[in-house]
């Protein structure tokens, strides 16, 4: 038998579902997932295997209008993702429809060099009736030359697997790119930075997800199987340290309680994990920073 391997880039707008149908695809969580927009930094790689093909889910950082430097290495990372990738995967939102930010993702797509292989899914269809849905898939498909279209449910499943099939399918013939057991390409260093400010973008509001960053700065495997994991979470801003901190250092230990149980429950054994929190006011504008969450600084200049 033959194998196939391949790069899937999910596109779309903030909250559309791409980490969740990432994660769902992958039978693991590998990628943030908060009601919180713009959450996915870098460009996660999960890997699926479907009969004889593997697949490699680029799940890109949500399309939108940037403001900061940040917001511009993100979207020029999820263009880089889809540019890069074998077929794309454009994600909308079935209640939502076509607005303005797809519209922004179509005319993007159409500037893509000719022989793109693009499909459309039409995510959340369990929220709106079937007249809707059927009305939507023909309006986007007068938009651009989709291969194919598919109605799914990251969040319940519903289409999921007709999506993957068809990818499958579609993928060129050759060696798988990573070992079969292998569910992502991102460090564990990462992963675990990634679980934590999960669970702070969860535990804090407004802005302040926006201005920190999480990172493993030590991990240590002690003799009796279980790990020690040390990391900073970098603020912008002064007042910031006190918000996470908490009363008597109440939420930053409620955050590390929910990561550490999180990083055990993926690594299957026990971790001890310590959190710090320190003052970078300049982070957002340091090379490091963006190389700790896969970005390219030089983007954020566009």
């Amino acid at each position: 038998m033959s194998t196939k391997a391949g790069f899937v880039a999910l596109i779309g707008e903030p909250n559309a579902g791409k980490s969740t149908l990432t994660n769902r695809m992958v039978g693991a969580k590998v990628s943030i997932v908060t009601h919180k927009v713009q959450t996915t930094r870098a460009r996660i790689r999960g890997v699926a295997l479907e009969g004889d093909s593997q697949l490699v889910f680029v799940d890109t950082p949500g399309l939108f209008k940037p403001r900061r430097r940040l917001d511009r290495a993100m979207v020029a990372a999820a263009w880089g993702g889809a540019a890069d990738a074998d077929v794309i995967v454009l994600l909308i939102e079935a209640h939502r429809g076509i607005t303005d930010g797809v519209e922004k993702i179509l005319e993007g797509l159409n500037a893509l060099p000719k022989g793109r292989r693009v499909a459309l899914a039409i995510n959340k269809i369990d929220r709106v009736e079937s007249q809707v849905l059927l009305a939507l898939t023909s309006e986007m498909n007068e938009r651009y030359a989709f291969e194919r279209t598919f109605m799914i449910s990251a969040e319940k499943g519903f289409g999921v697997q007709d999506l993957r099939e068809w990818l499958a399918g579609e993928m060129p013939e050759g060696p798988w790119l990573y070992p079969e057991d292998q569910i992502a390409d991102l460090p564990m260093r990462m992963i675990a930075a990634e679980m934590t400010r999960e669970k702070l973008t969860l535990r804090l509001h407004q802005e302040l997800p926006y201005q920190l960053t999480v990172e493993t700065e030590n991990w240590e495997e002690r003799k009796d199987g279980s790990a020690r994991i040390d990391q900073m979470i970098y603020v912008a801003r002064d007042g910031h340290k006190g918000i996470i901190l908490g009363k008597k250092g109440e939420t930053i230990k409620a955050i590390s309680k929910l990561a550490r149980e999180e990083l055990e429950e993926f690594l299957g054994r026990k971790v001890h994990l310590f959190l710090q929190v320190k003052l970078r006011e300049n982070w957002l504008e340091e090379a490091e920073r963006y190389s700790e969450m896969g970005l390219d600084f030089k983007d954020g200049n566009r």
